[in-house]
């Protein structure tokens, strides 16, 4: 049992705070890279990545979190060092532009700032005691601070990254971090850390964890639309994490049946999506897909974690849909564009590890997701093609010259009409 355990693992290590930088995503090439302001003096170092927890601060240092529930939400923001800090920054942007990086190149957190409280997420069960640890609510200096990000960014779009099972506070905000850093440190981002643990067999503990994360990922995606100068606001979910990112906007589409307040929900990118596909369906048919631009849901027959999940479970996973996609599901993909089925099977290096982490790991599924997110581009203008047994979206052949020259045409037409890159 602990063996098998340690696919389902995949989501990431329990060992020190820190990850290796994913490896670049194949679509930079000096001509993309001056294109996309990647160049050499460009580019400023990050001061920041947000984030947002429900987790309970760790009994040795309050600014650090535990894999405790706390039973409130806390905004902050975390710095991160690349590599062991003997380089300069643009040094840093070199080295992660390599294709052949040949040595490990280690992201840390080197310090966290709790801003304080979300009042929203404070409930009679837990606001008396929470409130005696002297925290005060701090929503809007949280919204300040990302406001003041997006007025320095080309792009007003805020970014959610949600994580996996098994993994500590700074996990989500490393992952998040190099993102960013390939997206070129447009917009602001936040990591959602929600109380995992990073034990091997905390999986089904987690998993009830994950369920009470989403009313907390929920208020988060209220309080950014309500509070900030945010034009869009794309959330990336991973493995466990698309579970919750999926409970929590299926919530929202029931709550907005209502009224209230425009979301401005852009892209949902679900990766390695580790629940139940019958689940998602229902979670369509009441109206999940009205309140987004669009949702992505990237599967593979490489991922062994799924695979394991779906032995515990005696039912695949949604990140496995593609084997059993049927008639209905074909048409309804068919008449719904705001719904795209990704298969990466076939993406280089997609299989890299256990076959779950492809997002990060694939340098061909990076950057469709990272040109997705910057561009704005459906499938078939990322180069993608539909396969043969149903509207199911692949990598074929070739793919990264196809992205490269549609990349590289969007870019000209911008150009034309005077707009900056």
């Amino acid at each position: 049992m602990l063996v098998m355990l340690s696919f389902v693992a995949g989501c990431s290590s329990s060992g020190p705070s820190t990850l290796n930088l994913m490896p670049a995503p194949s679509i930079y090439n000096p001509e993309i890279e001056e294109a996309l302001n990647i160049t050499k003096g460009v580019l400023v170092p990050p001061t920041e990545i947000f984030y947002a927890t429900n987790r309970a601060p760790a009994v040795a240092n309050s600014t650090q979190y535990s894999g405790d529930r706390g039973g409130v939400l806390r905004f902050g923001e975390a710095r991160i060092m690349m590599g062991k800090g003997e380089h300069t920054f643009e040094e840093v942007r070199e080295i992660s532009l390599l294709k052949n990086r040949s040595e490990e190149y280690p992201l840390s957190v080197t310090d966290v700032h709790e801003y304080g409280l979300f009042s929203k997420s404070l409930n009679s069960f837990y606001a008396e005691e929470v409130l005696k640890s002297g925290r005060t609510a701090q929503d809007d200096q949280f919204a300040k601070r990302i406001n003041e990000t997006l007025a320095n960014s080309s792009r007003k779009d805020v970014y959610i990254y949600v994580h996996g099972y098994k993994v500590d506070f700074d996990n989500p905000i490393l992952v998040a971090s190099e993102l960013w850093h390939f997206l070129g440190y447009e917009g602001a981002f936040v990591a959602f850390s929600w109380p995992s643990t990073p034990r091997t067999m905390a999986y089904l503990a987690d998993l009830e964890t994950a369920e009470i994360s989403s009313y907390q990922l929920r208020r988060l995606i209220s309080f950014l639309s309500e509070n900030t100068d945010a034009e869009r606001i794309h959330i990336m979910g991973y493995s466990v994490g698309a579970r919750i990112v999926v409970k929590s906007l299926s919530q929202l589409s029931l709550t907005r049946r209502y009224g209230g307040e425009k979301l401005r929900i852009g892209h949902v990118m679900l990766f390695g999506s580790d629940l139940d596909a019958d689940m998602f369906g229902a979670n369509i048919n009441e109206g999940l897909l009205d309140i987004v631009d669009d949702i992505t849901l990237y599967i593979s027959e490489n991922d062994q974690a799924l695979a394991f999940s779906g032995w515990i479970f005696s039912r695949s996973r949604l990140g496995q849909l593609a084997s059993e996609i049927t008639l209905t599901v074909k048409r309804f993909l068919e008449g719904n564009p705001k719904l795209s089925v990704v298969d990466v099977t076939k993406a280089s290096a997609s299989d890299t590890g256990n076959g779950h982490a492809y997002f990060r790991k694939s340098p061909w599924v990076s950057s469709d997701v990272l040109m997705s997110l910057k561009y704005n581009l459906k499938p078939g203008e990322r180069g993608l093609k539909r396969e043969d047994y149903g509207p199911i979206w692949t990598f074929p052949e070739g793919y990264m010259e196809k992205l490269h020259e549609r990349i590289m045409r969007r870019l000209a037409m911008k150009r034309a009409k005077g707009v900056n890159p």
